[in-house]
Order: C-alpha cells, then structure tokens, then sequence
C-alpha cells in the first residue's frame, strides 16, 4: 500500500491508523476480517474530532458524554423517537465503548471510582458495546441488510478488537516517544551531527 501524503508532506492520518490496525488486528490479534479492520480505522479518524465522539444529543439538544444517558436515550420504550434512533445512537454506544475501552481503559476504569458518579459508573462498557453492535446487526432489513453481518462480527469479535485497539495505542505511544525524544535532542543539542 502506498501512503497517502497530506498537503503538508506527512503521511495522512487516515493512513496511519489504516496501516496500524490492519497490522495489528490481522498479524497479531489474528482477526483477519478486513471489513472489521477498515471500519475500525474509518472510526478512530472520525473519533479524532471530539464533535463526533460525542455526536449524540439528546431531545433538549445536550451533547451526551455518559454511556448511560446514550443507552437511555436509544431505547424506543424511554427516549428514542423511532427506532430508526435507536438504530442510531446504538452504532454511536457501539463505537463510542469500542473506542474508549481500546484507547483509554484507564478513563473507563476511572469512572467507578469518581466523587459523584455518572451513570457511567454502572454501565459495564465491553457489555453495552457488544450488546448495542448486536442489536444494530438485528436491524438487517431494507437499506441496513448489507451492513448487518459486519456488526454482528463487531458485536461477537468485540473483545479482540479492544485488544487490537490498545495495541494501536501502544504503537503511538512508542510513535510518541519517539519523536518526544527527537524533539529533546534537537533542542539540548545532543542531535548527532551528520558528518559521522
């Protein structure tokens, strides 16, 4: 695969994040289902801006940061609209939990232990995620059929896929280091001179 160059000559971040999944979810993880690999690295881009991490609004308009608030508000029984939303705001839990828990386990980790908890604090993230990729995959009629076979994967390879995750994160750690490193020699002058 040849990297994409961004207008600044780097390589794009879509790039980036395609070439470290698919390595670690296909050589190391060994989920070799590629429609898994390309949706998991179309989410981590789109997730790079906060406004669609936390895209879910509720019927007031607020900006909806708390899994269970999302899990209130997708149920057709309580707030959701239509099942349509349901729909909706459960891909969005799917992909949310999927995220934070291969990305930040220590963030979700932490949400048991706040001062004034959220519903958060009650909400098991690995199960809300499998459960919400399930029930998107059951909508597999009319304009969702071609889709939901790749949820139903999500939902039952949902363990192996944070695992991949935090696997990417550990890469860009290491990417991290790297350049903090670089950067630290540069500025302390202790950069190798390019006559050796």
């Amino acid at each position: 695969m040849v990297p994409e160059v961004s207008s600044r000559g780097g390589r794009s971040l879509r790039d980036l994040f395609e070439g470290l999944v698919w390595r670690r979810f296909i050589d190391h993880v060994h989920l070799d289902e590629p429609s898994i690999a390309q949706y998991v690295s179309d989410m981590l881009v789109a997730f790079v801006h906060v406004d669609n991490l936390y895209r879910i609004r509720n019927a007031q308009g607020r900006r909806l940061e708390d899994v269970g608030e999302m899990l209130i508000e997708s149920n057709p029984l309580l707030e959701a609209t239509s099942f349509g939303r349901e729909r909706e705001v459960r891909k969005h839990v799917g992909d949310y939990t999927l995220f934070m828990t291969g990305l930040f386990p220590e963030s979700v980790a932490k949400a048991s232990r706040r001062k004034r908890p959220q519903l958060d604090a009650f909400v098991d993230f690995v199960q809300a995620g499998k459960e919400s990729y399930s029930i998107v995959s059951s909508f597999d009629q009319f304009e969702y059929r071609d889709e939901a076979p790749l949820f139903r994967r999500l939902s039952q390879n949902f363990e192996l896929c944070v695992f991949g995750i935090n696997l990417v994160k550990q890469d860009l750690e290491k990417f991290q280091g790297e350049y903090y490193c670089q950067l630290k020699q540069t500025l302390h002058g202790d950069a190798p001179s390019r006559d050796e």
